[in-house]
């Protein structure tokens, strides 16, 4: 359906972002309509069978201010918050999400408001949180004070098409979220999949009731609630640590130093950052070293070819430092691949950058940068000491190491 739809709504073709926000705000609008269908439903065959487990899968409280008036609605029909009603709202905030994230950058925002998705995206997980919350309180009463449920043949159909409904919401929806690469559309996709696997322990619970007698209405309750629980968490953190900051994909790195790397008067890259500003709106910062004896003018140009093509193949906005290193000085040639290797002997995870060598008359000074991995096993001070160290015994204390500890952003 999404794809028939996107034939009608889906607009722009050129505008990555624009059609984010076209993709968002048409999957937010058909989730709100089947979500308010699928309450109807459930509410209507929890009422029928007096099932918590049913009703429970109906009804829930709103996490949020903006969709509370969507719960104070819920909560007047009956006195249980509606997990089809807060997933109403959970395609609400999603849409009002895409809507703003998709903003144009203002004086307050040069960067955009790409981040408002992630927000969005970390409410919908909230919403699934409070669900869980509710729905185990509600079986946990239940099974304390059980009450006998009835059986109907119109509750098990209503059960088994929001089943369907929900499961083709998944995978629309996770079909969407992979095609623009959204947080906040996998977060929805991961509500949808855990109202499906709810709906059908309930569905689960209410036949084997009618047909053993068994009382298992508060139990599935509960196992539907731990269930939704871990969905919540999984969703939060999928969300929460692109705010928090986190590395980029180790293939995302390749494909930059690919492109760099292709052009042969750039030597090596270092000091590499990527910035996540949301969804398709990332900012690369990087050092290149290149020939200090090249022509700056044909290498600056170079290097800005360097930036549109990242730009064009990879959509991210990159500001590109030139670092000037001696390639035609013999001595320090052999110095650098002593260095370099004394350092790979101490450890082959150490990369060295930024190597020079300033000769005086009493002295000679060498100095270069060692990037290192998060959580490294040897402390800063102790990997500086152990080079310099190593270096002085190999080269002669007529050498003097100067060494400045980076730290992998990748």
């Amino acid at each position: 359906m999404i794809t028939f739809l996107s034939k009608f709504f889906i607009r722009e073709k050129e505008d990555k972002a624009k059609i984010r926000q076209e993709y968002g705000m048409l999957c937010g609008m058909v989730g709100i309509f089947l979500n308010i269908l699928l309450f109807c439903g459930k509410f209507l065959a929890g009422t029928i069978s007096r099932s918590i487990a049913v009703t429970a899968d109906a009804f829930n409280n709103l996490s949020d201010a903006g969709s509370s008036i969507i719960g104070m609605i819920g909560v007047k029909m009956a006195e249980k918050p509606a997990d089809n009603l807060s997933d109403a709202g959970s395609s609400a905030v999603t849409l009002i999400g895409f809507k703003l994230a998709g903003a144009k950058p203002d004086p307050e925002h040069p960067f955009g408001h790409g981040r408002i998705e992630y927000v969005s995206g970390l409410v919908v997980a909230a919403a699934i949180l409070l669900m869980a919350y509710e729905l185990i309180r509600d079986s946990l009463v239940k099974i304390i004070h059980p009450e006998e449920t009835e059986f109907s043949v119109m509750v098990v159909v209503i059960l088994i098409v929001s089943i369907l409904v929900k499961l083709y919401m998944y995978l629309y929806n996770s079909g969407v979220a992979k095609k623009i690469d959204s947080a906040a559309m996998k977060a929805t996709a991961t509500d949808s999949l855990s109202d499906t696997c709810a709906t059908a322990v309930v569905l689960a619970a209410t036949l084997i009731g009618h047909f053993t007698g068994l009382y298992v209405d508060g139990y599935c309750g509960a196992l539907v609630g731990v269930f939704i629980m871990c969905a919540g968490i999984g969703a939060a953190k999928d969300t929460l640590n692109p705010l928090l900051g986190q590395p980029p994909e180790e293939e995302f790195v390749q494909k930059i130093d690919q492109i760099v790397m292709a052009h042969e008067e750039i030597c090596g890259i270092h000091d590499l950052i990527v910035h996540d500003y949301g969804p398709g709106r990332q900012m690369v910062s990087l050092h290149a070293e290149v020939p200090a004896e090249g022509n700056i003018l044909e290498i600056h140009d170079i290097i800005d070819n360097v930036e549109n093509e990242l730009k064009e193949k990879l959509g991210c906005d990159a500001t590109i430092h030139m670092d000037p290193i001696v390639t035609s000085d013999e001595h320090a040639s052999e110095m650098k691949a002593a260095v370099t290797s004394i350092i790979k002997g101490i450890d082959e995870q150490i990369n060295m950058h930024d190597f020079r060598v300033v000769t005086g008359p009493t002295h000679t000074n060498i100095i270069f940068d060692v990037l290192i991995p998060y959580k490294f096993h040897i402390q800063d001070d102790e990997l500086v000491a152990r080079i310099t160290s190593q270096v002085r015994d190999r080269l002669g204390n007529n050498y003097y190491v100067i060494i400045k500890v980076d730290h992998s952003y990748v």
